[in-house]
């Protein structure tokens, strides 16, 4: 199915204290929508976790449910907080049977969907939760016994910037702080990986040293060079560092 790109502003959009209050860069969040290899790529590294029920929490207008619907899937519910978002992304997905739109946060839906998914995904959303606990411990009785937490979010503290700011980005992680967090909210960590190596220096000269803006140009540059470079390169040797993190947490079986 086509469906329109459209650019996800960030959950602290809707003006919720749970996500924070500042004021929206749409033009850097449209230029960050061009991309089409990264998303793709992420779906990839998720996919051995991508089965049945699935989870898209932060969902925005659906641009990146657009590429967990290529996977192996049964279903998604695409969970978006934002009124406005939602309407959006209902309107999208209207001939999509496999895409449920819901209107809301998992720490308030927990209960009405206990033990529903296999998989709950978190794509560049975590950062921008204050509380990432209490969202986790919410996930945890989200999951199926067995199933998994996967999760993709900027990576070191201190590639922290202004930029980040204006997303309303809580925290960058960091790989040992990742891990703690997903022990400290029940699961048994799968993978907790650096990726994207080659974006760190472009992204801290961009960001910190220059404070530039990002422009459709240099992320559809990256997107087209970079990333396949970058894909290859972590395919075969692990990474000391890198511009994001990749965590995967397992639900356990019970006894």
């Amino acid at each position: 199915m086509n469906t329109p790109e459209l650019a996800d502003p960030p959950l602290g959009f809707s003006a919720d204290s749970r996500f924070g209050s500042f004021e929206y860069e749409g033009a850097d969040l449209e230029a960050m929508g061009v991309a089409e290899n990264y998303p793709k790529w992420i779906v990839e590294e998720f996919s051995p976790y991508l089965r049945g029920k699935i989870a898209d929490v932060g969902a925005g207008s659906g641009n990146f449910s657009k590429y967990l619907l290529n996977a192996d899937v049964e279903s998604i519910h695409a969970f978006e907080p934002c009124s406005r978002m939602h309407g959006l992304l209902s309107k999208r997905y209207e001939q999509e049977s496999r895409l449920e739109a819901v209107n809301g946060y998992v720490t308030d839906l927990a209960g009405e969907f206990e033990a529903k998914f296999d998989a709950v995904v978190y794509n560049n959303v975590m950062e921008h939760v204050a509380d990432d606990e209490a969202e986790l411990k919410a996930v945890y009785r989200m999951l199926k016994p067995g199933g998994c937490v996967l999760i993709y979010v900027p990576a070191l503290q201190w590639l922290y910037s202004d930029f980040d700011r204006s997303l309303g980005h809580y925290r960058r992680y960091e790989k040992a702080s990742g891990a703690e967090l997903l022990l400290k909210t029940g699961f048994a960590v799968e993978t907790v990986k650096y990726a994207d190596v080659l974006g760190v220096l472009p992204w801290f000269l961009c960001m910190k040293v220059f404070r530039a803006k990002l422009s459709k140009g240099s992320v559809g540059l990256y997107d087209r060079v970079g990333v396949p470079v970058t894909r290859m390169i972590e395919k075969f040797v692990p990474m000391p560092l890198g511009k994001n993190l990749l965590m995967v947490g397992r639900k356990a079986w019970p006894n």
